[in-house]
């Protein structure tokens, strides 16, 4: 897990996982392994399928994490076993073999892009972003060639498809849109990819010059994550209460808040298919003769109960149609009657795209999520803070493994937390001090959990220099909020002043020296705007901020926008919107929100003024 991979390997690592893992359990089993070599036609016997499962799995438990996955990777390329796992994964789903560029790649990395991911995301953007004036010129983009790539190397689909996602992520006024340069266009994209990180996406190993060249992969893994905290945007509890229907006998509120979107969609088609007595486990082997997609369309479709939604009556004859693909053809004539024909083809369901099915049913539940809050229920559900969302889209961008979801109960076991340690550049004893999932112990492996998290609070203590007076690990297992956002926020304060201790050859950054920076900078670019500390009251105009922008990158800012005087707070959110697009668009990493300004929180406006001194100190 500490080990260094290239960007490219990485992303090689994370494709063929994603590939085989196709119930997007977390892990790879014997039976998947030979699902992927019959699904490409591969004759594989089963004592070989043991011989490679037994190479990979490394703690001996049947399955292959992705820890384990990784670890091993590498060492497929030149495995005479292995051979044909690698040739079955770059024959799966209609993947086209793409050699790559950089220095690892001319090594023999190869990347794999799916035709099917490729004119799904292309028909996406084109029905979503037809309306917007802004992208006449560049839509419609045809799904079957490349076209995509080119569409998108300006920044201006990038960043429409984030707002997209995440509405008023990006200050509109900050896209270039006319007379692009070169200049301009690397804006555009810097934009787009600081914001798409501040949302949660995995932007590390990705510049704005791979989206210029239209990198497939690169495009086309950067587009998944922008679509798909869109469409779950809505699958949590705490923003959709009916979603307490789905609780099953024994659970609580707070077992069905640590489901990933993923499980809950999983959980929410079988809540329906019950109804007329059928399940699955996933969505790609079990949804290919579509018989569980035409039942589930009928169990959601409008029974005309609610005011200006007509009855739709599913035609079920389809069901009956032999050759799997007119079948579902016909299963995919009865969604679109829905308005849910999206992201996949009959050949799609066919061929058991996993990513790409979780993204029709995503849509379904979306449109069509005939599901009741339940009135016998007795509580009260509190929405995620704007800090707890800041820390959980900062922890994701980073690439944690497992993606953070409900940032308590993922935290629980504190194997995210060591992976900041080590991101923070605190040494972590993975071999010796660390329990590694799956926890199969009484209880759900409670006690080595609690283990993780007493490590996790003496690194704090003895090697992070945190101060955790009165954290202990077991009040990270138990989730405490106010404890674990403690621990949370310092990771992410040591995390920004390493970055400047980097760029300043060591230097050891702290607070004094960051507002003496920005003072110096302003004044030496003749800016009237100066700063006491982050708790300034003149911060929540957005002004000084706005100014170190432009001395930072001369003549950026158009103070035609921004307002001065007394302000309201109208006016001062439109100046903090503009703010902190504009510093994404010179090229900070910005995770705060514009209410972090306009309210005055000290530690969020500390991490804005580092990251633009960072930008700054790139400059120099």
């Amino acid at each position: 897990m500490s080990k260094t991979v290239s960007a490219d390997e990485l992303e090689e690592i994370r494709e063929s996982f994603q590939k085989v893992d196709v119930d997007n359990s977390g892990f790879i089993t014997a039976s998947e392994l030979g699902n992927l070599f019959r699904e490409v036609g591969c004759h594989v016997p089963g004592y070989q399928i043991r011989q490679l499962l037994q190479k990979l799995d490394r703690d001996q438990d049947c399955k292959i994490s992705f820890d384990e996955f990784s670890a091993i990777y590498r060492d497929l390329k030149t495995d005479r076993v292995a051979d044909g796992f690698r040739k079955a994964l770059n024959k799966k789903e209609g993947i086209v073999a793409i050699g790559g560029t950089s220095e690892i790649s001319s090594e023999g990395t190869q990347h794999s892009i799916s035709e099917q991911e490729r004119f799904a995301f292309a028909n996406y953007i084109n029905s979503s972003l037809e309306e917007d004036p802004d992208c006449q010129t560049l839509l419609p983009i045809d799904p079957n060639t490349a076209a995509l790539f080119t569409a998108m190397s300006d920044g201006i689909l990038f960043c429409k498809l984030i707002n997209l996602s995440v509405p008023d992520t990006i200050d509109e006024r900050t896209i270039n849109k006319k007379k692009l340069t070169p200049f301009t266009i690397q804006e555009n994209l810097n934009l787009a990819l600081n914001s798409a990180s501040a949302i949660g996406c995995q932007v590390i190993n990705i510049g704005a010059q791979d989206l210029k060249e239209g990198k497939p992969h690169l495009v086309l893994g950067l587009l998944w994550q922008i679509i798909k905290i869109g469409l779950f945007a809505d699958i949590e509890l705490s923003r959709n209460e009916a979603l307490a229907a789905l609780l099953e006998d024994g659970e609580s509120l707070e077992d069905l808040m640590k489901l990933s979107p993923e499980e809950l969609l999983l959980r929410w088609a079988n809540f329906h298919l019950r109804k007329v007595g059928m399940s699955i486990s996933n969505f790609s082997g079990d949804i290919k003769d579509s018989k569980a997609y035409f039942h589930l369309l009928e169990q959601i479709a409008p029974d005309g109960s609610k005011e200006d939604v007509p009855r739709v009556d599913i035609d079920m004859s389809g069901v009956y149609e032999k050759d799997l693909t007119q079948r579902a053809e016909s299963m995919l004539k009865q969604a679109d009657r829905l308005g849910c024909r999206q992201f996949v083809t009959a050949t799609d369901v066919v061929g058991g795209n996993s990513k790409l099915n979780l993204a029709f049913v995503a849509t379904l539940f979306n449109k069509h999520p005939a599901l009741t809050k339940p009135e016998d229920q007795d509580w009260t559900l509190t929405s995620e803070t704007r800090e707890e969302r800041t820390f959980r889209n900062w922890m994701n961008s980073l690439g944690v493994s497992p993606h953070v979801h409900h940032i308590y109960g993922d935290l629980q076991d504190a194997m995210v937390i060591l992976q900041l340690y080590e991101k923070t550049k605190v040494p972590v004893d993975w071999e010796c001090r660390v329990n590694q999932p799956p926890f199969k112990c009484m209880g759900g492996g409670h006690l080595k959990k609690i283990e993780n998290c007493n490590y996790a609070v003496e690194l704090g203590k003895t090697k992070a220099g945190f101060s955790l007076v009165g954290i202990a690990g077991l009040d990270l297992y138990d989730g405490n909020t106010t404890l674990t956002l403690a621990l949370v926020w310092q990771l992410m304060r040591r995390y920004t002043l390493k970055v400047l201790e980097d760029l300043g050859h060591g230097e050891i950054a702290g607070e004094d020296l960051i507002i003496s920076w920005v003072n110096q900078t302003l004044s030496e670019a003749g800016k009237s705007s100066s700063i006491k500390s982050f708790k300034d009251k003149s911060i929540c105009t957005s002004l000084p901020v706005l100014e170190l922008i432009d001395a930072i990158q001369p003549q950026s800012v158009n103070f035609d926008l921004v307002k001065t005087g007394s302000l309201d707070d109208e006016e001062k959110l439109d100046n903090a919107k503009y703010a902190i697009s504009m510093a994404r668009k010179i090229g900070a990493k910005v995770y705060a929100l514009p209410d972090d300004i306009v309210e005055g929180n000290q530690k969020m406006v500390m991490t804005i003024f580092a990251c633009l001194m960072g930008r700054g100190m790139k400059k120099a």
